[in-house]
């Protein structure tokens, strides 16, 4: 017996029944032959950690943009913590740590440059719109490994599909149209969030937009009063909630779930919608709004020639965009905007 086989006859021992088990997965986009050590939702897991844009995400604004102290969070730092939410979350249920992991690893690549203020120029500019969870399945399905993609699993993929709340949806109790039909999926989807309302709160505070007295009293009379206790109860109360649920779904205690949206409305009136944090937010849009018109001037010389020729000019510069990080369109916005001191012997460049 191959050891991933032995992996696999393992999971039915410990996992529980409601579980997602790899031998039974879905398949793939194109059928290949299976590892001889990791079982496949292993296997997703290491794709994507080995991914170039699972690598990007170092230099993408989560809150704020390019910050100059060193314990402020990335967009790869927020994904580090959602995955360590929800394997905690996951390993209580004994459902499938590795698909969750996975999911919650792979849930943010498709975001853009400039958090969710570069999502938004996006959807504006974009015929039809954009979404950075669309955009993270085409980079697993399409753009990853030299346009082959990563050619993951459909429970992997149904989870970064369905992970996006937006501003008002709940993270539970939601469509079932709408959430990941594993449970691991849904897991994600709520540790994304956990995740979020409570290293949002303390990067506020650490850059001086909030200070502890400022948070709603009854969130924090319920949640706790530092990030730590925040974290514990919200997980406690999800992991209760389901279990006293027998795994139906994903759920959370009402009282938990009704401080956690509260606070998180908070925290869009107060940070992220608040005038000084979106400030360089403003110049971020015309950042990209202008890297937009000039590669679309000159598009041979930026975008895949192979996304040009088959999905046309908006998707190829979409593509090109959306991947960029916080710093690379800083920089390329300086080359084709910014004049350059002239020196003798500089080249003229065609812009």
């Amino acid at each position: 017996m191959l050891i991933r086989e032995e992996l696999e006859r393992r999971e039915y021992q410990i996992l529980a029944p409601q579980a997602a088990k790899s031998a039974n997965t879905r398949g793939r986009l194109r059928p290949e032959p299976e590892d001889d050590i990791r079982p496949s939702f292993q296997r997703d897991r290491d794709r994507i950690i080995h991914s170039k844009a699972f690598r990007r995400l170092k230099h993408k604004t989560q809150v704020f943009f390019s910050p100059t102290g060193d314990h402020y969070r990335t967009r790869l730092t927020h994904t580090l913590e959602v995955a360590q939410i929800a394997r905690t979350i996951a390993k209580a249920l004994r459902l499938h740590e590795e698909l969750t992991e996975a999911i919650a690893l792979g849930h943010d690549l498709g975001h853009t440059p400039f958090g969710h203020a570069g999502e938004r120029v996006l959807n504006d500019l974009i015929p039809g719109g954009f979404n950075h969870y669309t955009q993270s399945l085409r980079i697993v399905d399409v753009l990853e490994n030299d346009g082959h993609g990563l050619n993951l699993t459909w429970e992997v993929r149904d989870g970064i599909a369905k992970h996006s709340k937006g501003k008002t949806g709940s993270p539970v109790h939601g469509d079932p149209d709408h959430r990941a039909q594993t449970l691991e999926g849904q897991i994600a989807r709520i540790a994304d969030l956990i995740a979020y309302v409570n290293h949002d709160v303390d990067d506020a505070t650490r850059a001086g937009i909030l200070r502890p007295e400022d948070l709603p009293a009854g969130p924090i009379q319920v949640l706790g009063a530092t990030t730590s206790e925040r974290i514990g109860r919200m997980v406690k109360a999800v992991v209760l909630d389901t279990l006293a649920q027998n795994l139906r779904s994903i759920t959370m205690s009402r009282e938990i779930l009704d401080a956690t949206l509260e606070l998180r409305r908070f925290l869009f009136a107060a940070v992220y919608e608040n005038e000084a944090s979106t400030l360089e937010f403003k110049k971020a849009s015309g950042i990209l709004g202008g890297l937009w018109e000039k590669v679309r001037e000159r598009p041979e010389a930026y975008v895949d020639e192979r996304t040009l020729e088959h999905d046309g000019l908006d998707v190829a510069v979409c593509d090109f965009i959306a991947g960029m990080t916080d710093r690379y369109a800083v920089a390329l916005f300086e080359r084709l905007y910014v004049p350059r001191p002239w020196t003798i012997g500089s080249p003229v460049e065609d812009r």
